[in-house]
C-alpha cells in the first residue's frame, strides 16, 4: 500500500505543482509585452534598426498613392473623450439581453461589467487611398491602427464564486474599403455604405483569468491569434460586403427604371359645361408622382362634354408600389388661363404586370377628402393602363448577325422585335474651351428628339450628372447618339452660341451588354473629353 500510496501520489501532486507555480508565475512575475516606447529621429537610426522599423512608418511616407489626414486623427483625439463614452454605452445596452440569457444556466448567478472603457488613445488613419471611378460612386481605403490602452472588466458569479476575465492593451491594424454609392443629390448624397477588409486584420490583446495572463501560455497566444483573424477575413475579407443602407426611396435616394406604364385616354362622359356661349375643350394632361419630366396632353377636342381620343401614351416607372398617375381634366382657353375640370389618380400598385385594366374615374375637384367642391358630379374620364417591366438582364435573348457588307443587326431570341428605354446620362466634360465665351451645356440629339443640360458659367470642367430618357419601339442597333456641348452667353449678342465640340456613339454595344459607361474625344476640341452612360432596356 506504501508504494502504491506514493505513486498514486507523486502522480496526482505533480501536475497540481505545476499548474499552481505556473499560476503564480503568470500572476507576478510575467513580463509584461508593452513598455514604454523609445522616440528617436529617423536620422539617428541604424540601417538594421531602420529595416525593422519600416513597417511602422505611416503609408503617407512610403507610398505615393496614400495622402495625409492629420486633420481627421485631431478631429478624433479631441473628439474620443466623448466617443469613449458613447461607444461603451452602446456596448453595455446590446451585450445586456446577451448577458441575461446565461443569467439562471449554468449555475450563474449573474454577469455584469465591473470596468469599461477604451482608454485615452483614439485610432489612428496612417493614410487614405482614393479612387478615381467612372461610375457613381466614391471609393475609399483608409489604413487603421489602434494601440490602445483599453481595460473591460466582466465579472461573472458562478455557484456564489465570483470569475473575472479582463480583456487590455487591444491593437488593431485594419485595412478596410469603404465604397459610398450611389451618390445623388440628397442629403448626406450618398445612398449605401459598403464595407470589406482588404488584408487579414491584426489583432492583439492582453487577456486575464482570474488575474492571469493565459495569452502567456506558449502556443495559446498565437492559436487565439489566428483564429480570430480567420474568422474575421471569412465574414468581411473582400469579396464579402457589408452593405449598410443609408437612404431609401422616400428619402430621395436615386431609383433605376423598372418599367413602361401604357397609358391609354379612352373617352369622358358628361363633362361641366364650362363656356359661356357652348360647351367645354376639354383635354387630358397627366404626369407620374416623383418625376420632374414635363407632363404629357392629348389633343383638344373642341366643344365636346362627351369626348373620345384614344390616344396612347408611355411613361417609366421606376416604383411601381409608390408611384401614382395623376390624370388632369382642363378645359381649353385662347386667352385665359384654362379652366379646370376635374382630376383623379391611379396608384401603380393597382396594377398587374403585362394585363391591361380598364379604370372608369370619377372627376373630383381635387384629392382633398374634405373638400365640397368634390360633392359636384364633374363627369368621368376612361382609361386603360398597362405596366409592363424590363426583361432581367439574364433573359435578354439577342442574337447578333452581320450581313455581306459588314453590318451588324440584332434579332431577338423569339423573332419579335422588341421596345425598350434608351437613358443617357451626360456626367461631365473636361477642358472644354470657347473662343468667345465658356458657359458650357450638352445637347443629346437621337431620332430628331432634341434634350439640353443646364447651363454652367463660366467653367472648362462643368458637371452635369443628368439622364434623359427615350423611349423607342424596337432596339436601336443601326442608331447612334449625338452629344455636343455648347456654349451659350447671356443677354442679346450678335454669337451668343458656340460648339465646344462632339461625339457620336453607336448603340450596337449599348444593346448588346445593355449598358455603356466611357469618356469619349470630343471632336473639333483641343483636349475636351466627355463621360457618358447609356443604358438600354427591353419590356
Amino acid at each position: 500500500m506504501g508504494l502504491v500510496g506514493g505513486v498514486l501520489g507523486f502522480c496526482v501532486g505533480l501536475p497540481v505543482g505545476l499548474a499552481a507555480a505556473y499560476f503564480l508565475y503568470l500572476r507576478y512575475f510575467a513580463a509584461r509585452r508593452l513598455q514604454d516606447p523609445v522616440i528617436r529621429p529617423l536620422r539617428d537610426l541604424d540601417y538594421e534598426t531602420l529595416q525593422t522599423t519600416i513597417p511602422d512608418i505611416p503609408l503617407w511616407v512610403k507610398s505615393p498613392d496614400y495622402e495625409r489626414i492629420d486633420w481627421m486623427n485631431k478631429f478624433i483625439f479631441d473628439m474620443w473623450p466623448f466617443l469613449d463614452k458613447a461607444i461603451c454605452n452602446n456596448i453595455k445596452r446590446v451585450t445586456r439581453p446577451i448577458f441575461d440569457q446565461y443569467v439562471g444556466k449554468y449555475g450563474i448567478e449573474s454577469i455584469e461589467f465591473e470596468e469599461l472603457t477604451l482608454g485615452a488613445l483614439p485610432p489612428t488613419f496612417q493614410g487614405i487611398k482614393v479612387y478615381k471611378m467612372l461610375e457613381k460612386v466614391l471609393v475609399i481605403e483608409p489604413v487603421i491602427r489602434w494601440a490602445s490602452i483599453a481595460n473591460i472588466i466582466v465579472n461573472a458569479k458562478v455557484h456564489s464564486f465570483k470569475v473575472s476575465v479582463q480583456l487590455e492593451d487591444l491593437h488593431i491594424m485594419l485595412t478596410p474599403r469603404v465604397t459610398l454609392k450611389p451618390l445623388v443629390p440628397s442629403f448626406p448624397c450618398f445612398s449605401n455604405v459598403c464595407v470589406s477588409l482588404m488584408e487579414k486584420p491584426h489583432i492583439d490583446f492582453r487577456l486575464k483569468l482570474l488575474g492571469g495572463d493565459i495569452m502567456a501560455i506558449p502556443g495559446l497566444y498565437r492559436y487565439i491569434q489566428d483564429q480570430i483573424s480567420n474568422q474575421i477575413s471569412v465574414l468581411y475579407h473582400w469579396p464579402k460586403v457589408i452593405h449598410i443602407p443609408i437612404l431609401d426611396g422616400v428619402s430621395g435616394a436615386t431609383k433605376k427604371p423598372v418599367g413602361i406604364l401604357h397609358v391609354k385616354v379612352i373617352r369622358a362622359l358628361n363633362l361641366l359645361k364650362m363656356d359661356l356661349l357652348g360647351k367645354s375643350d376639354p383635354y387630358v394632361k397627366m404626369r407620374l408622382s416623383g418625376e420632374r419630366l414635363p407632363s404629357k396632353k392629348t389633343s383638344v377636342k373642341m366643344s365636346n362634354l362627351n369626348p373620345e381620343w384614344n390616344e396612347h401614351f408611355r411613361f417609366i416607372v421606376k416604383d411601381p408600389d409608390t408611384q401614382v398617375l395623376e390624370l388632369h381634366m382642363f378645359d381649353w382657353e385662347k386667352i385665359k388661363m384654362h379652366d379646370k375640370l376635374g382630376m383623379q389618380v391611379i396608384p401603380l400598385r393597382l396594377l398587374t404586370p403585362y394585363e391591361s385594366k380598364l379604370f372608369t374615374l370619377d372627376l373630383v375637384r381635387s384629392m382633398n377628402p374634405n373638400d365640397p367642391h368634390n360633392k359636384k358630379n364633374r363627369g368621368q374620364l376612361i382609361v386603360e393602363l398597362t405596366f409592363d417591366p424590363f426583361r432581367e438582364d439574364n433573359s435578354r435573348t439577342s442574337v447578333m448577325t452581320l450581313d455581306g457588307e459588314g453590318n451588324a443587326s440584332i434579332r431577338e431570341g423569339n423573332g419579335e422585335s422588341s421596345g425598350g428605354v434608351l437613358l443617357v446620362s451626360v456626367e461631365n466634360a473636361e477642358d472644354v474651351e470657347g473662343k468667345q465665351h465658356t458657359n458650357p451645356y450638352a445637347e443629346v440629339l437621337f431620332r430628331g428628339e432634341r434634350k439640353k443640360t443646364k447651363v454652367m458659367r463660366k467653367t472648362r470642367d462643368p458637371r452635369w450628372s443628368e439622364e434623359f430618357q427615350f423611349m423607342v419601339n424596337e432596339p436601336p442597333v443601326e442608331d447612334k447618339v449625338h452629344i455636343e456641348v455648347k456654349s451659350k452667353r447671356r443677354g442679346l449678342s450678335f454669337r451668343n452660341k458656340e460648339s465646344l465640340g462632339h461625339v457620336n456613339i453607336n448603340l450596337l454595344d449599348v444593346v448588346n451588354n445593355g449598358r455603356i459607361n466611357e469618356k469619349y474625344h470630343l471632336i473639333n476640341s483641343r483636349n475636351g473629353m466627355i463621360q457618358v452612360e447609356i443604358k438600354w432596356s427591353t419590356v
